[in-house]
């Protein structure tokens, strides 16, 4: 019996000294995750109880120079994922099937958007209602995936702005890198070109943050009031100097014809008045998440409609460049108004054995400079050329502006080249510098490239008595608060021209169109004097292209407007027409007295 009993105290003993080991073991563990774990758990808890959500601001709008609206928001809704409540459950098979694609592309856009396992990562935008109701109707068969509202940009597309205003996407890994962080974050929508690039900082606004309490099911109970998070501070509007009406007038200028560009500005400060580029893209295809076939077809369009070709288009000047020649003539006095060159034009000139054509085969006879200019002489202007030579050709160009860039508010301009000795001399054997080279460069052919809108910059210091302004898209910017900042000019450089080779060079664009034998006189505004000249630039992939450049009235120009219409032929045939129509829509709108306006032109 004793030893029987002695056995259930040592039991009893025993199962004591189990239970205060274990208790022990639970104190410190309890101790441990009390006082060294507890604000990791705190984390952790508040992390699966609260929700920071990013309150994204309304992004500014874009309005023409009389404020009609070019760019607007609309309604939207973007669906996204907690990547930790998606891993925990099938939500990412389910949401497959709602909206139509594989999980390996849901796990894509939580990984490339992911800034925390807690916080949402979005995997879809635009997202349609039709998705949006189910989501609210069946939340709690969805753990880990919420919508928001968001918005999406609406582009007026019946204007052909695609080339300024450009159009907003997500943002890249490599933009994040070269971003402010604390402005931009993975899974953001940025400016990826034209205006909504060049000025996202104030388009975009400041974004915000609200905490939301979240359910154990996942389910959203509402904003914490406790914290309470951070205001959004919605973007600034911007007016653009661009005037609809002439920007819809110029969208029609090519006619039958795919392909060129456009650009009208005023020359008294810089204002960019229509900019086009044709063929071009409707912004709102970029405004949403554009389906691969889409994307594939444009990058597969053989008329290049992603090229912004007033900007980046990049064109033998032709005779638009006979202008730059003469203005060096006269600079170093070789010409004056009234030379004439020993040779006259028979149709050709030869240098060695070989002969340089004119563009009119029976030629033009003798010619001084304004009628060389008048009727756009191929042969004057060899002769020209090779009294000027490679290297003042090339410093004077430099002094117009061209073989570098504008400075516009646009991202993505091109230079152009102005080719020197050396650029020639770096080509391959066979096609290094000749003399006989000048003869094509001094008629705006050969390896002079210019963009239209650096040949319409340079026009426009014709036009303004040797001033040229930087070319600008902004006019204004309006704050949410209705304060608005006025732009103004910015004088870029001038021209290299004394006063009175401007008088000779623009006395030449008046006869080009007024003249008895103008190569322009076809396109006479009645009651106008415009100003300007044509340009028939050879094209090795098919027919020429079409320039023509003017300005109106002459004696105090308000306009200078630009067109090329590739593979269109003669610039009398088609860009003079073009740019009349232009310049008299706005001419029109200013009610400018007829009876103090002039017209001219080329080719």
């Amino acid at each position: 019996m004793s030893g029987g009993r002695l056995s259930i105290q040592r039991r009893f003993i025993l199962g004591l000294v189990f239970c205060a080991f274990f208790m022990t073991l639970l104190a410190g563990r309890l101790f441990y995750l009390q006082t060294f774990r507890h604000q990791v758990l705190y984390t952790q808890s508040e992390n699966n109880r609260i929700r920071i959500q990013p309150v994204t601001p309304v992004r500014g709008k874009i309005f023409d120079r009389e404020r009609r609206v070019l760019v607007d928001n609309r309604a939207s809704y973007t669906l996204s994922v907690v990547p930790v409540e998606v891993r925990k459950n099938d939500t990412k098979k389910k949401l497959s099937e709602l909206l139509g694609v594989t999980e390996e592309v849901i796990d894509r856009r939580v990984k490339k958007n992911m800034t925390g396992r807690y916080q949402p990562s979005a995997i879809k935008r635009d997202v349609d209602f039709d998705v949006v109701a189910i989501l609210e109707e069946q939340n709690e068969m969805f753990p880990g995936a919420v919508y928001r509202k968001a918005q999406a940009r609406q582009y007026r597309s019946e204007f052909g702005g695609e080339c300024f205003t450009g159009h907003i996407g997500e943002i890249s890994f490599d933009e994040i890198k070269k971003l402010d962080r604390s402005v931009y974050r993975s899974g953001t929508m940025i400016g990826k070109s034209g205006i909504e690039r060049y000025y996202d900082r104030d388009l975009r606004g400041l974004e915000g943050t609200q905490y939301l309490e979240i359910a154990a099911s996942g389910q959203i109970l509402g904003v914490l009031e406790d914290e309470p998070g951070r205001l959004e501070e919605h973007g600034a509007d911007l007016v653009l100097t661009i005037d609809l009406d002439i920007q819809k007038v110029a969208t029609e200028s090519f006619g039958q014809f795919c392909c060129g560009a456009a650009v009208a500005i005023d020359p008294r400060n810089g204002e960019v008045l229509a900019l086009v580029s044709n063929p071009s893209n409707d912004a709102n295809i970029f405004s949403t998440v554009i389906l691969d076939s889409l994307w594939q077809s444009i990058l597969a369009d053989t008329t290049n409609p992603l090229l912004n070709r007033p900007l980046d288009g990049l064109y033998p000047p032709a005779s638009t460049y006979k202008l730059v020649v003469a203005g060096a003539g006269l600079e170093l006095g070789l010409i004056d108004r009234n030379s004439v060159f020993p040779e006259s034009c028979t149709g050709g000139y030869r240098i060695g054995n070989r002969i340089f054509h004119c563009w009119k085969r029976s030629g033009h006879g003798r010619l001084n400079l304004i009628g060389a200019i008048e009727q756009s002489c191929d042969v004057y202007f060899y002769q020209l050329g090779l009294k000027l030579g490679l290297e003042e050709y090339y410093n004077y160009s430099k002094l117009c502006g061209f073989g570098k860039k504008t400075g516009i508010d646009l991202p993505q301009e091109a230079s152009g080249n102005v080719p020197n000795k050396q650029w020639y001399d770096k080509r391959p054997v066979g096609s290094r510098w000749t003399g006989g080279m000048m003869l094509n460069l001094s008629i705006g052919q050969g390896e002079i490239l210019t963009t239209p809108l650096q040949l319409t910059q340079f026009f426009c210091g014709l036009a303004n008595e040797g001033r040229v302004y930087r070319p600008h898209l902004l006019r204004s910017s309006i704050t949410p608060d209705q304060r608005e900042t006025m732009m103004g000019g910015e004088l870029s450089y001038t021209l290299p021209f004394s006063k009175k080779t401007l008088e000779i060079l623009n006395e030449a664009l008046v006869a080009v169109g007024q003249g008895e034998h103008g190569t322009a006189r076809g396109s006479k505004i009645p009651g106008v004097v415009m100003a300007g000249k044509t340009g028939t630039a050879q094209n090795s992939h098919g027919e020429n292209h079409s320039w023509f450049v003017g300005f109106a009235p002459a004696e105090n120009p308000i306009i200078v407007a630009c067109v090329i219409i590739e593979n269109a032929g003669d610039g009398s045939d088609w860009a003079a027409p073009a740019v009349r129509n232009i310049i008299k829509a706005y001419l029109d709108k200013k009610l400018i007295p007829k009876e103090a306006i002039a017209v001219t032109a080329d080719e």
